[in-house]
């Protein structure tokens, strides 16, 4: 899992995906996971990893066969450290990473 889109985090929930390296993704205002209609065999495409920057808005690109959505969709990494953390894979590769 590269990352998890959803209406809201908890602080925790949030907190645990980057520390994991997981990029938490957050819809817009009305926006629903129910809005969009996904049935799960959808395929998502993220655009602006390696210019992301805290609380960076994130495009991505969902398709479905022929149907194809684009979001802009809120970045939940809301630090520089939270930022390291997700680039380095998670807290642990990126201690291990400053022990080199």
């Amino acid at each position: 899992v590269r990352a998890v889109i959803a209406e809201s985090f908890e602080r925790i929930h949030r907190s645990n995906l980057v520390g994991m390296g997981v990029l938490p993704l957050q819809l817009p205002a009305g926006v629903t996971t129910d809005s969009l209609e996904l049935t799960g065999i959808e395929e998502v495409d993220i655009h602006g990893l390696d210019t992301m920057k805290p609380r960076s808005v994130i495009r991505v690109v969902i398709r479905n066969g022929t149907e194809t959505k684009t979001l802009d969709l809120q970045s939940r990494i809301d630090t520089d450290n939270e930022l390291d953390y997700f680039r380095a894979g998670g807290i642990l590769p990126y201690v291990l990473n400053q022990l080199r």
